[in-house]
Order: C-alpha cells, then sequence, then structure tokens
C-alpha cells in the first residue's frame, strides 16, 4: 500500500468516527403495529416513537358521572378526525376523576376512523417540533397526550409546550392536537403572594399582574377547558356499583358492598373514580376466591 493509499484509508476511517457524532434523522415507526405510540429516549440512543403493542381499552360507557365533558371531548375529537377545524384540550381538576381515561376513550372509540394517540413525557417536551415533523403528512390524525401535566417556575417544558400550542412562526399541522391532563387549572403552582400583583383601576376595575398574566398564558392556548369535580357519596356508590357489575357481581352481592366501599373511600381519603375501581376489583377477587 503507497503513503498515499494509507492517509486515505486513515482519513476514511476519521470521517466514519466523524459521521457517528452528528445527529442522526428520526426514523418512523411501523404505523401499522399499533394505534398508540410512546415518546422515549434510551441512555446514549435517539428519540423514538415507540408502538404500544397492548393499549388500554377503555370506553365511553365505562366513565361515569362526567357526561358533560365526555360529550365535549367527544365531539371535538369527532370534528379532528373528520379533517373539520378542532382544539387543544386541557383537562383540569380532581384526581381520579377520569381526565386521562376520558382521553384513552376517545382512542378506542376513534382509532378506526384514523386517530392515532402519541404519548409524551413532560421532560421530553422540547422534543415536540421533531414529533410534529415527523407525523406531518401522514393521513392519520394525531392526538400528542401529555397526562398529569404540572410546572415549576423555570421549566424548559413549559415554554416548549407554549411555542407547540400558539407562538411558533411554523403554522401548526392540520393533523396533531394536544391533549393533556392536569390537576392545576394554570398548569403552575399558586401563591398567595400572585395576589399582591392585581392593581385597582381608577374605573374600579380588577387587572392581573405579570405574574398571574404569565401564568394564565399557557392555559388560555388550550381552546377547550374541561373541569372536573370530586364525586359526591352517591355518584361514587354508582360508579362502585358499575364496576361490579362488570366484574360479574350480583346485585345483591353490590348492595352488600357499599358499606366496604364507603370504608374504602374513608381509607384512602377519597371518593374518586380511581378509587372506586381500585374497591371494585379487591371486593370482586375477595368474592371469586370464597
Amino acid at each position: 500500500m503507497t503513503a498515499l493509499e494509507q492517509l486515505l484509508a486513515r482519513a476514511e476511517a476519521v470521517l466514519a468516527r466523524f459521521e457517528q457524532t452528528l445527529p442522526q434523522p428520526l426514523r418512523a415507526p411501523d404505523w401499522q403495529l399499533s394505534f398508540a405510540f410512546r415518546w422515549r429516549k434510551r441512555a446514549g440512543g435517539l428519540p423514538s416513537l415507540q408502538p404500544v403493542l397492548h393499549p388500554a381499552r377503555i370506553d365511553f360507557a365505562d366513565l361515569q358521572h362526567i357526561g358533560p365533558q365526555q360529550a365535549a371531548i367527544e365531539q371535538n375529537t369527532r370534528q379532528f378526525v373528520a379533517g373539520r377545524p378542532a382544539n387543544n384540550v386541557l383537562l383540569t381538576g380532581a384526581r381520579g376523576t377520569g381526565k386521562s381515561s376520558l382521553i384513552k376513550a376517545c382512542l378506542g372509540q376513534f382509532a378506526d376512523a384514523g386517530l392515532r394517540l402519541i404519548e409524551v413525557d413532560k421532560d421530553d417536551l422540547a422534543d415536540l417540533p421533531d414529533i410534529v415533523d415527523l407525523v406531518a403528512g401522514r393521513p392519520e390524525r394525531f392526538v400528542i397526550f401529555c397526562d398529569d401535566l404540572s410546572f415549576e417556575e423555570g421549566e424548559s417544558g413549559y415554554k416548549a409546550l407554549k411555542v407547540a400550542l400558539d407562538g411558533s412562526i411554523a403554522g401548526a399541522s392540520d393533523n396533531v392536537l394536544i391533549y393533556a391532563t392536569s390537576n392545576r387549572r394554570h398548569l403552575l403552582p399558586e401563591k398567595m403572594s400572585d395576589n399582591a400583583s392585581y392593581r385597582h383601576t381608577e374605573d374600579g376595575d380588577l387587572h392581573p399582574g405579570e405574574t398571574v398574566e404569565e401564568r394564565i398564558s399557557l392555559s388560555e392556548r388550550f381552546g377547550l377547558w374541561l373541569s372536573f369535580y370530586p364525586f359526591s357519596q352517591d355518584e361514587y356508590l354508582d360508579i362502585c356499583a358499575h364496576w361490579l357489575r362488570h366484574f360479574g357481581c350480583s346485585a345483591d352481592q353490590i348492595a352488600a358492598a357499599r358499606p366496604e366501599a364507603l370504608r374504602w373511600a374513608l381509607g384512602r381519603g377519597s371518593r374518586s373514580g380511581r378509587v372506586a375501581w381500585q374497591f371494585a376489583k379487591d371486593y370482586a377477587g375477595k368474592l371469586a376466591h370464597e
């Protein structure tokens, strides 16, 4: 091998190592594997959309006492999959009342019409532009699902979501919406000191200060707000009865379970749909072994 050939071989080896350090193009998943996907980053690896091979199956009929919220998100999603204008959705309120389940039920209802769900963690919200670019041009309709979303002051994901919703120089893709759930109405912690920023004007009106305006500016970029409230005792017991019937309990067994259901809720300090579901699994599971 001549000196020139040796030099060229060494140069090719250096270039090969250098190319490994360059950003690699994102690879699209096999869209036929699932209706639901997760955006995941592996240590030392590239982010990717991973198919969820066994997505949760939830029916609208299983969600009790949230009829107005269900009707609103179902209509919005129907508009979206039909290619008509639709809004990003923020679901806020009491824990365990069906916020996440409603979004999963939308997938079950509209998957055959082309709806796809992409779950994105709060820590990965900075990748939203990459995700949108990855699905742009696809015939499916994509809902980006951000569950249990909340931010502390200064977190980078806050700005990224704000830009993705409405604030980028690039126009929003018409096949992508963002559905987010949160226990905080404005996604940020609210402090007593915020009240000091309000000011009175000469006409008597009360105006929020810059801190409050900044706090509200993210949540108001969601076009549709759905609020969820704690269930009453009767509503909680009704949900328990629904799930006990789901697990095959008889009417007499359901009636006998009421005191146990109330004690179960008291022990957890909550009468939520989640608590009712957990009680029904425990109670029906024990009956099956008697």
